[in-house]
């Protein structure tokens, strides 16, 4: 899947997302719906979305409409469902691209009974409980009057109710108990009258793997169908693959006299004569601007020396003589026997591991394995 002649590019496997897609159905038996939001992860949200389509996934997960429509107008035809909020001038469109909606407030149901009215079809909605995230969501004491209201409403499909784990991905197991606990008092009271759903859904990636009980009929993964653990303390068993790579090339090498100043700032000068090789990557592409950087070399784990620019960085290639322009350089990914995965990344960023991956920007191009999204 290289490329060599971009300055930068991703490689991303789909194999290796239906792969953790079918380990995630196989293991917590219940429906899935994958989450594509942020470009999927980094990754490209249109070719993520067809692979989780031939995977056989029951829905797609967004963040926004126009992430729905994206993939709609790219021919994904499984039901999608946007987790967040949707302006009631988008109802229109939602209808017409049969996207489903997040619903979390009463000034929805009145906003949204307007923008519909004279729509033909029915908008089709999931109601969002908020549990204890403290984000989005009905609160539990206004759950019931507020589901009867939608119930009368003549223009809502009411598809689903859900909820969202806020530690699920944590040691400690007591808040996504207490927040279970609340959710299922929840659908016991609207058992009791009469309203029942066709789909529950509360686990993410960590609640689905290693909450059993939040698995209900539908379980969300994210990071997980990228092959990526959902947290330092919650780790993916071995059968899960990592679907990105980020490569870049050496496009200069050089040595460098004593007390020659690297970068802007030259927050590097050498000590003595340095072999230093320059790299075609930098934070307009997403390679955050910190001062302890790695990447691969040769299969080596070499220094970004000085500060990150917007588009190139320096390297150190001291021990790597023969390192030369046009050698592949690995900023996440597997080369030869070395690994810089994206949690290594993340630990140097001092961040989680998503926010390497979604930072990604989309100058950079992707370059798909496309044997599971054909």
């Amino acid at each position: 899947m290289t490329n060599p002649t971009n300055a930068t590019w991703i490689e991303v496997d789909l194999n290796a997302i239906k792969n953790n897609i079918q380990l995630i159905s196989r293991s917590t038996k219940s429906a899935v719906m994958a989450v594509v939001k942020a470009n999927g992860y980094g990754h490209g949200i249109v070719e993520v979305a067809k692979a989780s389509e031939s995977a056989g996934v029951a829905w797609l997960g967004v963040a926004r409409l126009d992430e729905a429509i994206q993939i709609r107008e790219a021919g994904v035809l499984t039901d999608i469902l946007v987790l967040g909020h949707t302006s009631s001038v988008d109802i229109p469109m939602a209808v017409e691209n049969n996207v489903s909606l997040a619903i979390h407030s009463f000034d929805q149901i009145e906003n949204y009974s307007k923008s519909i009215h004279n729509l033909t079809g029915k908008i089709k909605i999931h109601v969002k409980i908020d549990s204890g995230m403290g984000r989005l969501g009905v609160s539990l004491e206004e759950a019931l009057p507020f589901i009867t209201s939608l119930k009368n409403q003549e223009k809502f499909q009411l598809d689903g109710i859900f909820t969202h784990m806020a530690r699920a991905d944590e040691i400690d197991v007591e808040t996504t108990n207490i927040q279970l606990e609340r959710f299922n008092q929840l659908l016991n009271l609207l058992c009791k009258e009469n309203i029942t759903f066709n789909w529950i859904h509360a686990a993410n990636s960590a609640a689905a793997l290693f909450h059993p009980d939040s698995r209900f009929n539908l379980v969300r993964p994210g990071i997980s169908i990228y092959g990526l653990n959902p947290s330092f303390t919650a780790s993916l068993s071995p059968e899960f693959l990592p679907s990105l790579s980020w490569k870049t090339v050496l496009t200069s090498v050089k040595v460098l006299p004593p007390n020659s100043g690297i970068s802007y700032g030259h927050a590097y000068i050498t000590k003595k004569y340095e072999r230093v090789g320059t790299i075609s990557v930098g934070y307009g592409d997403g390679f955050r601007r910190v001062s302890n950087n790695e990447v691969l070399v040769r299969g080596k784990r070499v220094p970004v020396i000085g500060n990150v620019c917007m588009d190139q960085c320096i390297v150190s290639l001291e021990g790597i003589p023969d390192a030369c322009p046009g050698d592949e350089v690995v900023l996440i990914g597997k080369q030869v026997n070395e690994v810089m995965s994206a949690e290594n990344v993340a630990i140097r960023w001092n961040t989680i591991v998503y926010e390497p991956i979604c930072g990604l920007t989309n100058r950079i191009p992707r370059i798909y394995n496309r044997k599971t999204g054909e």
